[in-house]
């Protein structure tokens, strides 16, 4: 019998909002080369001689300004959406089983896979939740799963879905997300993207991220009927010394408000729910910046976490695939 199940997956998220705890993901997260594809033996001297004695203390310290009672913001909205999804299944008399796996950290991947296996499910979809493809992160989901089914001797069948971005559907969707926040909290005058970034130099070895970034704001900001002097896209969460995707986001806030441009509505359309890079880093840090540098209004466009038109495309996305 061929039983059908979706398994959803996301980044990952400390256990803890400790340095320990944090430490412990950095490492996980940090060593994947996915991720970081410097030569192995300089990169670990690296993050393990000073990175991983440096960077934990900070981290958990923003971890635990936006952590809530139940966990991670991450961790949190990511279950609600595998609640949702599976409930409206239930509503449509769909047995679909649906687990959340995470690429680092917990709930993992392999974990999640064992959960749709004892339920009988022996043909999985499996749903990354990026947006928008990149080596770093869509590709590292499959990288886990070939490394677990290499440990399984009866294979389920697999369908992975490697980018959505481009789906009309999840263009309106995030179109009107914006649309609700205008009617919620009023129009600025320029509508931001701020997407996570990653070296340049992955771009220039075939990535498609940049690609996929500059078109998913082009849509959207078409779907809204913004012209070219109303929105604006840039790249966040760089690190190191290496040159990164640009314009930094960072920095374009620092000089937006010298060049006229004091009011703004910030997305985010990288990130399927929020998380660090999102609440604090883009919704307070660079907040702080932008109005340092003499900003007036600056206002951060919640992701689509488990909104229900966020669930009603994700379902049809997943119906499509199975």
């Amino acid at each position: 019998m061929n039983k059908k199940g979706i398994l959803l997956v996301n980044l990952g998220t400390p256990d803890e909002p400790t340095p320990a705890a944090v430490k412990r993901y950095l490492l996980e997260f940090l060593s994947d080369q996915r991720v970081i594809d410097y030569p192995k033996w300089l990169w670990q001297c690296i993050l393990r001689g000073i990175i991983l004695n440096v960077r934990p203390k900070k981290v958990a310290q923003a971890y635990k300004s936006i952590w809530f009672e139940n966990g991670s913001p991450l961790r949190v909205y990511s279950q609600a959406q595998v609640d949702a999804v599976t409930e409206q299944f239930k509503l449509e008399s769909l047995d679909y089983p649906v687990e959340m796996g995470m690429t680092y950290g917990n709930p993992s991947i392999s974990s999640a896979v064992d959960r749709l296996l004892a339920k009988g499910v022996n043909d999985i979809v499996v749903l990354p939740l990026y947006p928008q493809y990149s080596a770093t992160t869509t590709a590292a989901v499959f990288d886990v799963l070939a490394n677990d089914f290499k440990q399984r001797r009866v294979l389920p069948a697999l369908r992975f879905i490697g980018s959505y971005c481009q789906d009309p559907a999840y263009i309106k969707v995030l179109a009107q997300s914006v649309r609700d926040h205008w009617a919620q909290q009023g129009h600025q005058n320029t509508l931001l993207f701020s997407f996570h970034g990653i070296p340049k130099r992955y771009v220039k070895l075939g990535d498609p991220y940049q690609a996929e970034c500059e078109q998913t704001a082009q849509r959207v900001a078409a779907e809204l009927g913004l012209n070219a002097e109303e929105w604006l896209l840039c790249y966040q969460s760089r690190v190191g010394k290496e040159e990164w995707l640009q314009p930094y986001t960072d920095k374009t806030l620092e000089k937006l408000p010298s060049k006229g441009v004091d009011a703004l509505d910030v997305i985010c359309p990288a990130f399927s729910v929020d998380c660090l890079e999102t609440l604090e880093e883009m919704a307070v840090e660079n907040k702080e910046i932008f109005m340092d540098a003499g900003g007036k209004a600056y206002r951060y466009i919640p992701a689509l976490n488990a909104e229900p038109a966020h669930i009603g495309f994700l379902v049809d996305l997943l119906k499509r695939n199975i």
